[in-house]
């Protein structure tokens, strides 16, 4: 078995063979989104360096930025105190994490009773992905 193989064992996968993964800017501490990883698709980051992920709606690995460019550098894996969460600290080149143009996913804060927006959008996703997100 491979290092990332031996690796994995120590992950507390759950009954969907999955475990959710943080990406979080190297830098800045930012939290950029939310994935699910597979066994596979956590070797597959740790081989190539970059992050890769189990799409749950299409069931299939993905490359995060494949289709947009948008790229997540691995610079540093965690798992937490339970080994039931990972945490990826990433380079997002581009500057893009969410599918919807924004920097990150995490662009709504609740305030005052309602959900408000407090990042724009960096590029339309027609721009990125020549659809509507």
């Amino acid at each position: 078995m491979n290092a990332a193989g031996e690796l994995t064992r120590d992950i507390s996968w759950n009954d969907q063979g999955l475990v959710p993964a943080i990406a979080q800017d190297w830098q800045t501490g930012e939290v950029l989104m939310l994935a699910w990883m597979n066994r596979e698709a956590l070797e597959l980051t740790l081989s190539e360096g970059r992050a890769i992920y189990w799409s749950r709606s299409r069931q299939a690995l993905w490359r995060k930025g494949e289709e947009s460019g948008h790229v997540q550098q691995l610079k540093e894996l965690r798992i937490d105190c339970d080994a039931d969460a990972v945490l990826i600290k990433v380079e997002q080149l581009g500057g893009i994490a969410c599918h919807t143009g924004r920097r990150s996913c995490f662009y709504r804060r609740y305030d005052q009773g309602a959900w408000q927006v407090t990042d724009e959008v960096v590029r339309s996703p027609e721009a990125i992905y020549g659809k509507s997100s």
